[in-house]
């Protein structure tokens, strides 16, 4: 059950016992090419009236057939604006697609920070949509900053520059709509460009290069979240098909901020959700996983019922999890939960309290990606 304490693992005990696992990872390594360099596509900004962009350098301005328009003058901040069925910069150059490329490896500013590679502006529906294209390797500089934190164990770092590379990879080959493969956001990996970049997450990038995690030689879908609360999910619980590398494992994240929490929350912020059950009495969770998330929820009123998602709830109340008991207090709820994220795959802070007992980060990997192996980019 979800409040249960959970009795302690002796994870090297258990290393030990299933070194072939993390081995395999071992052997994957060496069997494999290595990497060659792939190019992201990061949606930055989406369908935007307007917004800024420049270029550290001198840069250049294409349109989409790759004609060169004209140059932007080096860390200038200049207006992209729709002009009918064109984008302008300042007025200066139009068409229906933009690229700026800077010049000598300069940066590019989107919106309101810088980032590496190159912008492409394209027309979305009545918006901007900036599309920023990026080296893998430098992008992963700036997700393992912004998804994890600088300053923790190098090879909890690691683990999450793997993990992160093969997630990006993954949603690159089977989620990307063919204008770009990722944006910015937790719904998929969290990039902030140079502001999330950091010595630390340089190293651990480079000292990964080209690593990901495989099952039948097919780059994984990497999922991680930050918490599982005691012990992670098996996907088909919480998404929807099964999937041999997303199993239910034992978490060591017990220690965490986010591992057990509870919030007071107004009734009236659901009132949307559940209409016409009038004052609510009471809350049943009808469904739930093998672990205790809630997938499904009967709320009652004094005029009637409704059954509502997990996600939904989540969502409404601003929760940190599906992982979670409601009950009344008068005009409130009081929610008491456990973990943080969806709880599949890697756990953020559990990795961070392996990795500070001298776990490396092939073992990480190994526990939390079940009977997928460490292997590096053909």
């Amino acid at each position: 059950m979800i409040f249960q304490n959970l009795k302690s693992v002796n994870f090297i005990q258990y290393l030990f016992l299933n070194k072939l696992s993390w081995l395999s990872c071992l052997i994957g390594l060496l069997i494999v090419l290595p990497a060659q360099a792939v190019d992201l596509k990061v949606a930055v900004e989406k369908e935007v009236e307007s917004l800024k962009v420049g270029s550290s350098t001198a840069a250049i301005v294409k349109d989409g057939a790759g004609r060169q328009l004209g140059k932007l003058n080096p860390m200038s901040s200049l207006a992209a604006k729709l002009d009918g069925n064109s984008i302008t910069i300042s007025n200066r150059v139009a068409a229906g697609e933009l690229v700026i490329e800077p010049e000598n490896n300069g940066y590019v500013w989107i919106g309101d920070r810088w980032y590496r590679g190159t912008t492409r502006l394209i027309r979305q529906n009545n918006g901007i949509t900036a599309i920023n294209k990026v080296d893998l390797e430098q992008y992963l500089y700036s997700v393992v900053g912004a998804e994890a934190v600088s300053s923790w164990p190098i090879e909890a770092l690691k683990a999450q520059a793997v993990a992160a590379r093969s997630y990006a990879l993954y949603k690159r080959k089977t989620g990307s709509n063919g204008i770009y493969d990722v944006d910015t956001t937790t719904g998929t990996q969290v990039y902030k460009g140079l502001d999330s970049e950091y010595t630390t997450t340089h190293q651990a990038v480079n000292s990964t290069l080209g690593q990901i995690m495989t099952y039948n030689n097919q780059v994984i879908l990497a999922a991680f979240h930050s918490s599982s609360g005691g012990y992670t999910e098996n996907v088909e619980d919480v998404w929807t098909s099964p999937l041999p590398y997303l199993r239910g494992v034992v978490d060591y994240d017990q220690q965490a901020p986010v591992f057990q929490w509870q919030q007071i929350v107004p009734l009236s912020k659901i009132q949307s959700l559940v209409a016409g059950v009038g004052k609510i009495k009471a809350f049943q969770a009808t469904a739930m996983t093998p672990r205790g998330r809630v997938v499904t929820m009967n709320i009652t009123g004094d005029r009637g019922s409704t059954t509502v998602s997990g996600n939904d709830l989540r969502k409404a109340l601003d929760l940190r999890s599906t992982l979670f008991r409601v009950s009344t207090d008068g005009d409130n709820l009081l929610v008491k939960g456990r973990g943080f994220g969806h709880g599949l795959g890697l756990s953020q802070w559990g990795a961070y309290y392996l990795a500070k007992q001298g776990i490396n980060y092939h073992q990480i990997l190994a526990h939390y990606y079940q009977t997928a192996n460490l292997s590096r980019m053909k």
